[in-house]
């Protein structure tokens, strides 16, 4: 990889802006992407600065929407997002490039929000999480909830040794305040980067539980995805997809959780990246 995106020279030319705007505070936590643009650069590479890793296109430095250098915490992180730079076409597909608009969300903070209060909003996830909330009719759909569901509950009052529960009342299941004092205090061990990531992969499986349990390596993209979308599943178990519709929102969203996942631990690890050395 290294290879691919060598040491770059500094440089001071006009900034490549990466992403778009950003979107009001509410749960639409990351820049929304412009659509898409021509590519304008050639070649991509990454190199060391005083704050981090930066990413050269061509001989322009990347900037963030509101124009801040675009430089990130560690070396593998660097090369991911260079990676999705240099994996564009003819036009840029922004929409594809998740970890560049995690990046620009961690850099600029459109939402000004601390520390605290990132890990307040995930955590209030848990009062409507996905697999807390079961249904009583019909029969089929309760049981595969409850056997489906229930592993991932147990596993986390297991591993973080809180009271969680289920409810099939509209009101959910009542939290204990203990149980999300844990949790505070549990994601308060990591830095701010990790924080934008864990609530991005949050606000995407709707679940903190599933997103903790993605994390830790408990479980598989493909089986928090799953676990995510059991009742549209069994919907369309029951009664058909439409037509390339769903299999798209299936890969997009195994796209995002993976790559929010990612970013969790490229931010929050200590990521080294083995140079291969050349010999004639």
């Amino acid at each position: 990889l290294w290879g691919r995106f060598p040491p770059a020279r500094l440089f001071r030319p006009s900034p490549a802006v990466a992403g778009g705007g950003p979107v009001g505070p509410g749960r639409g936590r990351a820049y929304a992407p412009p659509a898409e643009r021509k590519r304008f650069y050639q070649n991509v590479s990454i190199s060391q600065g005083e704050g981090g890793f930066e990413i050269n296109l061509d001989h322009r430095k990347l900037k963030t929407p509101q124009a801040k250098l675009f430089t990130v915490p560690s070396e593998a992180l660097a090369i991911a997002v260079a990676t999705e730079w240099d994996s564009q076409k003819d036009t840029i597909k922004f929409y594809t490039m998740h970890l560049t608009t995690l990046c620009n969300t961690a850099l600029d903070n459109p939402t000004q929000r601390n520390k605290m209060q990132l890990i307040r909003a995930a955590v209030k996830f848990l009062e409507t999480d996905t697999v807390c909330y079961r249904v009583e009719e019909p029969v089929a759909l309760a049981e595969l909830q409850k056997n489906e569901w229930d592993p991932i509950v147990a596993w986390a009052e297991k591993r973080y040794n809180v009271a969680i529960g289920s409810s099939t009342s509209i009101l959910g299941p009542k939290i204990p305040a203990s149980t999300k004092e844990t949790f505070v205090n549990h994601l308060a061990s990591y830095n701010m980067w990790a924080l934008q990531g864990i609530e991005y992969v949050i606000t995407q499986l709707k679940s903190l539980i599933l997103s903790m349990g993605l994390i830790d390596r408990h479980i598989t993209v493909e089986k928090a995805v799953l676990l995510s979308r059991l009742e549209e599943e069994y919907q369309i178990q029951r009664w058909g997809s439409v037509e390339w519709a769903h299999d798209y929102d299936l890969c997009e969203l195994r796209a995002r959780a993976a790559a929010g996942t990612l970013f969790v631990h490229l931010c929050s690890e200590s990521s080294t990246v083995k140079h291969k050395l050349l010999q004639d």
